[in-house]
């Protein structure tokens, strides 16, 4: 079992990255809100009205480093900033459905 894990860390499981990646309180329900279309920092922080307004954006800049989300700022007062799922966050919304049926059959 020891051995596993040591030859997992060194050769990166995939289950590990894929947790570092959309894993954690926060960046499933991101995705899962972008899952519609753009959207601005204030939709998503009043869709998410639980998390901190540091926490979304430490989780939106750890997302858009990751290459799950893109980011386009306007140069306008007040500031626009929108977010945007690329072709890899898109893949997570199958994670996110698999989820949520999962989760129905436990409730």
């Amino acid at each position: 079992m020891v051995q596993n894990m040591e030859y997992s860390l060194k050769t990166g499981c995939p289950v590990r990255k894929s947790l570092e990646l959309i894993g954690g309180k926060w960046k499933l329900l991101i995705i899962k809100n972008l899952a519609d279309g753009t959207k601005r920092y204030g939709e998503l922080k009043r869709l998410i009205p639980d998390i901190s307004e540091k926490m979304l954006i430490q989780e939106l800049n750890k997302l858009i480093s990751f290459g799950v989300l893109s980011k386009k700022s306007y140069n306008q007062i007040p500031p626009r900033v929108e977010y945007t799922l690329t072709d890899k966050g898109r893949k997570a919304l199958d994670i996110i459905e698999v989820l949520r049926d999962f989760a129905k059959e436990f409730v």
